[in-house]
């Protein structure tokens, strides 16, 4: 099975945390609940910005530098 698209912007957060676990520690750094929400599996990066009022450029450039880090 390959990783999912992280520029997909319609990739439910579940499958993000699934593939890239580190990720939940952008979102809790953040004091964001999507890490463990019933909603992660459909709700995608978009939905969470929006919900926490999160320029999703710079929410996205954060994932993205995690992502880089080994």
């Amino acid at each position: 099975m390959s990783q999912p698209d992280f520029d997909d912007p319609e990739l439910p957060l579940a499958e993000l945390f699934s593939a890239w676990p580190d990720m939940a520690g952008v979102f809790m750094d953040r004091r964001m609940l999507c890490p463990g929400c019933l909603i992660a599996p459909f709700h995608a990066i978009t939905d969470a910005c929006l919900e926490y009022d999160l320029d999703e450029d710079a929410f996205r450039a954060e994932l993205r530098a995690r992502l880089a880090k080994p």
